[in-house]
């Protein structure tokens, strides 16, 4: 309460601050004086979000994470789009077939341009895919596309997709935030970018050349490349979305502005500005004072204060995410799997949901949500039994338990998950010590290999169980674009492989329930609860806000109160 306390009044110092230099400011803008009007109406158009987390990277292929997408899927458009239902419909494709097995053929949109003013053709969607699968990239992302084998142009709004075989989730993984579409234009300067950093005698056409041939040659470019690759991107993400990048300001904010050539219809908004808050209590009380008009994140503890704020209000969303605890399942005393159901039983996850998180989620009873296509509706609640967790525990080399870590990021929520889990193990004699990180830094640590547990969430963004599922447990995600404990079951992979490749739904549901009874047995990470989401929007300010259960912010048809 003392620490609360303290933040309360920080905060409060801070407000009263930032009142008192307005009030001063108050006669610098005479134009502004003289058109109060104007005024009033470009700051009614100005559209101001409260972020908890910096997102890592405004290159789709920088990575993979929520934060992120909240501002690519502003500036990036797909081939097929995906709406806040989860229905596939056109994007940049305006109609596909699928001519053979591994054979699609795409129609694209014709008059659509970059935010840097050249035309949308095929030749870009052949450079973005070719740019997402570069070694030199190394996208954590590069896992969705490697069955495509070849994009090749059939003209400037025609291109051929060939895959490597039958692959069922195709269109679900072009819809994804991290294929949205750059210019072949900033992808070559990206490239002659590196290139010249890294002091190569290479021409742009040359290293294009080496990285469809491979080899030494290009592997030896590749790693000079590659810590220089991605910065002009990152200072100039150029696409065709509604919203173009104006400026950046790490640590404090993103801020895009409209795109007066959009191809999809007219915007009720100039400027939107990302605005990095990670306090709660902070990022709340800009939205009850109109510092911002929505917050992309409510925790638990202050939902009620949000609804029954005269000004604010929350919008609910099931969504398609699943929080886990994870064990690295090749380290002692992990590899066993009763010490990881043992840890399992023990975890209370009703207790979670009701005291941590105040109802805000759903007991989780397989790996991936109820909300994703594919989750097996037979399988009951993962049950809290502290008696069979003993008894798991007695059949393992640590009977009586042992000292290990457990990693979380600063998100207040998960801390307090972490110290929840901290106690009931206590009670088995597994002494957790807590290890805090910045969200960012606890992403690079989660895939370095080197825990023993942490706490994360997966989000099947696609709303396919082959996302959910795949790259989280398979054998071949171990290369960093999911399974993170090292997890291998070969009747699993056989599974998923296959599920994969079949276009008969019901078996690929058959499939994936048995999958999910696997992971139930083995338990690699142990699923803890499904989210519900939830965003803060000062009614006020600002109307017709959608939520997904991808949990992004949807502003295509946002309107402002007279």
């Amino acid at each position: 309460m003392k620490q609360r306390k303290f933040h309360f009044t920080v905060l409060m110092l801070a407000l009263l601050f930032v009142l008192a230099a307005c009030t001063d400011d108050a006669d610098v803008e005479d134009d502004a004086q003289e058109d109060g009007a104007g005024e009033a109406e470009a700051q009614e158009e100005d559209i101001v979000i409260g972020m908890m987390r910096e997102p890592v990277a405004v290159d789709p292929h920088g990575s993979n994470d929520i934060p992120s997408a909240q501002v690519r899927t502003q500036i990036f458009d797909t081939l097929i789009h995906q709406n806040a239902e989860m229905e596939l419909e056109p994007g940049l494709a305006e109609s596909w077939e699928q001519e053979e097995d591994d054979l699609w053929r795409f129609e694209l949109k014709e008059g659509v341009t970059f935010h840097n003013g050249s035309d949308f053709t095929a030749e870009d969607v052949e450079a973005t895919l070719d740019r997402m699968l570069d070694p030199t990239v190394a996208s954590t992302a590069a896992f969705l596309f490697e069955v495509i084998e070849d994009v090749e142009v059939v003209g400037d709004h025609e291109l051929l997709m060939h895959t490597e075989y039958a692959f069922a989730p195709l269109l679900n993984h072009l819809a994804h935030n991290t294929s949205g579409i750059l210019s072949k234009e900033v992808i070559d300067e990206d490239y002659e970018s590196a290139i010249e950093a890294a002091e190569l005698d290479l021409s742009l056409e040359e290293y294009y050349e080496l990285r469809e041939e491979g080899g030494d040659e290009f592997e030896e470019a590749s790693e000079a490349m590659s810590e220089h690759i991605g910065s002009v991107v990152s200072d100039n993400p150029d696409g065709t979305g509604h919203l173009q990048f104006e400026s950046r300001d790490p640590g404090s904010e993103i801020v895009l502005e409209k795109f007066e050539d959009y191809h999809g219809g007219e915007r009720n908004f100039g400027t939107v500005t990302y605005r990095v808050i990670p306090e709660n209590a902070a990022r709340l009380a800009e939205l009850e004072t109109g510092g911002i008009m929505i917050t992309e994140e409510v925790d638990a503890d202050n939902i009620d204060r949000v609804r029954d704020h005269e000004d604010t209000d929350v919008i609910d969303q099931d969504g398609l995410g699943m929080t886990y605890l994870a064990f690295h399942t090749e380290n002692e005393p992990f590899d066993d799997p009763n010490v990881r159901r043992a840890i399992s039983s023990a975890i209370d996850r009703e207790s979670i949901i009701e005291g941590v998180l105040n109802d805000r989620g759903t007991h989780a009873s397989s790996h991936i949500s109820p909300a994703v296509n594919g989750h097996a509706d037979s399988l009951e609640e993962i049950e809290y039994d502290m008696e069979q967790a003993r008894e798991y525990l007695a059949e393992t080399d640590v009977a009586d338990g042992f000292d290990t870590t457990l990693w979380v990021s600063d998100s207040e929520e998960t801390v307090n998950i972490a110290i929840y889990i901290q106690e009931t193990l206590g009670e088995l004699g597994i002494e957790a010590e807590i290890e805090q990180f910045e969200y960012g830094a606890f992403l690079d640590k989660a895939r370095e290999g080197t825990h023993d547990m942490f706490i994360l969430g997966w989000v099947s963004v696609t709303g396919d169980a082959d996302y959910g599922l795949h790259p989280m447990f398979h054998t071949d995600s171990q290369d960093g674009s999911g399974n993170r404990w090292f997890y291998s079951n070969t009747e699993l992979d056989g599974l998923l492989d296959q599920a994969q490749q079949s276009s008969d739904e019901g078996e690929r549901e058959t499939l994936y329930e048995e999958a999910q009874l696997i992971l139930r047995e083995d338990l690699p990470v142990a699923p803890l609860y499904y989210a519900e989401l939830g965003i803060g929007v000062n009614e006020t300010l600002i109307e017709d806000v959608e939520l997904d259960p991808v949990g992004i912010i949807r502003l295509e048809n946002v309107t402002f109160p007279e």
